[in-house]
């Protein structure tokens, strides 16, 4: 579960890596899709991606299999993904009533799209939807996927579960993100740029342990793992590459423990690393103000490309 949510957390936001100038932001239909217990949401600005030869290439190396997929269903169901699609956001959420450990993910893709001649290409192929209340759910691919347009610029996709379970938050049949207040306070701290993710609770405690390493066995993280309350982070290739995470903990003490954590976990790092990897550690900041653990990370791109093909790297992406 750890090594899967972190690869989608990881994959997802360097599937966006590229040269931005504006932001990535949901409309109100897109985040009324998005279930209530969201553990985390990663929204990337596609169009800027699609702009960009390197973002491409970084894509092509870590492309989550969600977005490999959504690739592929784009060019047989009528959508041209280079034009029409502006944003795209992944939310890893619990289905309501059921097992807390299992996740499920739903894809949106926001943009402007044809839905006459993508609903003739359809009807032409013999394609037939699935209709639950006044949506239609059309097949994209023989392992699952579907499509629903709940507005002619807002499309949810992913296997039919994930999205039925979508359309019911989006129709109000059960709670969606719009009266989770944590996350939508989250949110507000990074949507302005065009790459960003959310995490709640249990997603920030996943993360860090992942990223201690074998400072997370440690006692100290056990007393501030269940402090954790969110998490945010943003990513641009604008200028070289820029990372920055902010965790909120809720008190100086715990951000000051976890941030003395951190610390001794980039040292750990740091003995058995190679000369890509302990540069990007040296690069890497970490500070608490506020209740609040911040870590930045910024490197040329020629560091960040030789980072690609580390062993520490590799493990994040596994």
């Amino acid at each position: 579960m750890v090594k899967t949510f972190l690869k989608f957390s990881v994959t997802s936001l360097l599937a966006g890596a590229a040269s931005f100038a504006s932001a990535a932001q949901l409309s109100t239909d897109a985040r009324a899709a998005i279930p209530h217990d969201v553990q985390q949401l990663v929204v990337i600005d596609y169009r800027a991606m699609q702009d960009s030869t390197a973002a491409m290439d970084l894509r092509n190396r870590v492309m989550p299999p969600e977005l490999k997929q959504f690739d592929e269903a784009l060019q047989k169901s009528g959508l041209n993904d280079n034009h029409d699609v502006d944003e795209l956001a992944f939310a890893l959420f619990r289905p309501s009533g059921g097992d807390s450990d299992v996740l499920q993910t739903v894809g949106i893709a926001q943009g402007q799209f044809d839905m006459e001649d993508i609903l003739a290409t359809f009807r032409k192929n013999k394609v037939k939807p699935t209709v639950v209340r006044s949506n239609s759910i059309y097949p994209m691919t023989k392992a699952g996927m579907v499509l629903c347009f709940v507005d002619p610029s807002t499309m949810i996709f992913g296997e039919k579960g994930a999205v039925t379970k979508a359309l019911d938050a989006r129709d109000g049949v059960t709670p969606s993100m719009l009266t989770n207040s944590a996350m939508m306070g989250a949110m507000q701290s990074v949507d302005t740029n065009p790459l960003w993710s959310i995490l709640d609770e249990t997603g920030t405690q996943t993360m860090i342990r992942q990223l201690l390493g074998e400072a997370g066995s440690v006692t100290d993280f056990e007393t501030v793992r269940k402090r954790l309350q969110a998490s945010w982070y943003s990513m641009d290739f604008e200028h070289g590459v820029k990372f920055d995470l902010t965790i909120a903990t809720g008190d100086p003490f715990t951000a000051a423990t976890l941030s003395s954590l951190m610390t001794a976990a980039v040292m750990v790092r740091k003995m058995s690393s190679t000369d890509a990897e302990k540069a990007a550690l040296n690069d890497t900041s970490i500070s608490s103000s506020a209740g609040q653990l911040n870590v930045a990370f910024a490197s040329t791109d020629t560091e960040f490309s030789s980072l690609l093909h580390s062993p520490l790297f590799q493990s994040m992406v596994r």
